[in-house]
């Protein structure tokens, strides 16, 4: 009996033991190339070229690199031009999508559910087939090589999916949380800005990390709609350096870890409302 016993128990401490096993392998492979950039970025132009293994550590730490990228090659005015894109379109996008979101979860209306199909639908659309009536609608309203235009297209592309999600979220919160003030008198903006807001709060945190890292690393309609380098975002910055030091490696290593400093802080700040925020609501719709 106590063989029959432990046997169960030492079959699942192996398959605990090679899950774990197997997850590390995972996630050190996905480490490598980050580490390999890292080492890179510290790295001499000699010491890089002098030697064919990539992911060795350097032997001289050239921080340097990091300055002269951030101060000569312009690195900060792009970072301080995607910050200045990307925080009012994520912004904008969670507000007007949350009031859309708001609408569609607590208004009864006829065409509802043929709303938020179209929202679905605009989802849909690869964006690679928006590119010209995007630069020809942007250069009508005089919106080319502009930052809210940049801004106001971000907003638009993004409503579908920030929709879908919030309203599937506020479909979790009761109703009678909503009919109760309505029936004491509460205007819909009352409802919306003292009720709903608050009880969304680990969602609206969630869906802006989403935004805020997919808007940070957008390249297509920067490079569709933006021309002049005092406009360029970080994504344009790196694209120029890869024509203008492209056997600079350790430059544009060093480019690409500051680039990616920003979404990464975002998620780290906001990690604990992001696996809660992205879990609630998914059982109902």
């Amino acid at each position: 009996m106590e063989t029959r016993k432990n046997g169960p128990d030492a079959r699942k401490t192996l398959l605990t033991l090679l899950f774990y096993v197997f997850s590390t392998l995972i996630v050190a492979l996905w480490l490598l190339p980050i580490l390999i950039a890292v080492f890179t970025s510290l790295k001499s132009m000699d010491e890089i070229m002098g030697s064919s293994k990539m992911w060795t550590p350097p032997k001289v730490l050239h921080w340097e690199n990091f300055t002269r990228v951030w101060n000569k090659v312009g690195m900060s005015a792009y970072v301080l031009n995607t910050f200045l894109i990307t925080v009012p379109s994520v912004v904008g996008a969670l507000l007007v999508s949350s009031l859309s979101g708001f609408a569609l979860a607590f208004y009864r209306f006829r065409l509802n559910k043929a709303v938020l199909v179209l929202f679905i639908a605009g989802m849909l659309i690869p964006f690679q087939m928006l590119m010209i009536p995007v630069f020809r609608l942007s250069d009508a309203l005089s919106l080319r090589d502009t930052r809210p235009g940049v801004i106001l297209f971000h907003i638009a592309f993004q409503l579908g999916f920030c929709t879908f999600f919030l309203r599937n979220f506020m479909r979790t919160i009761p109703f009678s949380l909503v009919e109760a003030p309505r029936i004491d008198g509460a205007s819909e903006w009352t409802i919306y800005r003292k009720i709903i807001m608050p009880l969304s709060i680990s969602s609206l945190a969630a869906l802006g990390v989403l935004e805020f890292t997919w808007i940070w690393n957008d390249l297509l309609w920067s490079l569709v709609l933006i021309q002049s380098d005092s406009l360029k975002p970080v994504t344009l910055g790196l694209a120029n350096m890869q024509g203008e030091f492209v056997s600079y490696y350790n430059m544009t290593a060093a480019g690409s870890i500051i680039a990616a400093i920003a979404p990464l802080g975002v998620f780290l700040l906001f990690q604990r409302y992001f696996i809660s925020g992205l879990t609630v609501g998914a059982e109902k719709g």
